[in-house]
């Protein structure tokens, strides 16, 4: 993990990964209110273009902020920009694969920019894009543990 005080090193990464799954649906749609059919009604879905169930976007990206927030930049990171392109779907029983990489570090500021990208487990990618991310300072006592 890249202590928060420290510039971020053009060219590092970091990745997390997590299995999607019909619960994550529901739980996005307690929070947003998204009741989208595509998201439910497998008939409905299935006659789409998607071909299935698709899980919401906000489900998808979510694992850029775990990776953000607690790997690149690191603890006390937010995104102050996000440009994302959505490629393919993703289905519950997806294993998703959230990665950035650092294209530009602010030396004067606790400022970075990213590459995003969330993967498939069968190697597509879903999502695509770009962040810039602020780091605030952390004090040392502080413990990402909950």
């Amino acid at each position: 993990m890249t202590h928060p005080t420290t510039v971020p090193t053009i060219g590092a990464t970091a990745s997390r990964s997590r299995l999607v799954t019909r619960r994550d649906i529901a739980l996005f749609t307690e929070i947003s209110g998204d009741r989208n059919p595509l998201h439910y009604d497998e008939a409905m879905a299935g006659a789409s273009r998607f071909g299935g169930i698709v899980v919401q976007g906000g489900v998808t990206t979510a694992i850029l902020n775990a990776v953000v927030a607690e790997e690149l930049p690191g603890p006390g990171s937010v995104f102050l920009q996000l440009d994302l392109r959505f490629r393919a779907p993703v289905r519950p029983g997806d294993v998703i694969t959230g990665t950035v990489e650092v294209t530009a570090a602010r030396a004067d500021k606790p400022i970075t920019s990213l590459d995003v990208r969330v993967t498939r487990d069968d190697g597509v990618v879903a999502v695509d894009g770009s962040a810039v991310c602020y780091t605030e300072p952390l004090p040392s006592s502080f413990s990402t543990s909950l």
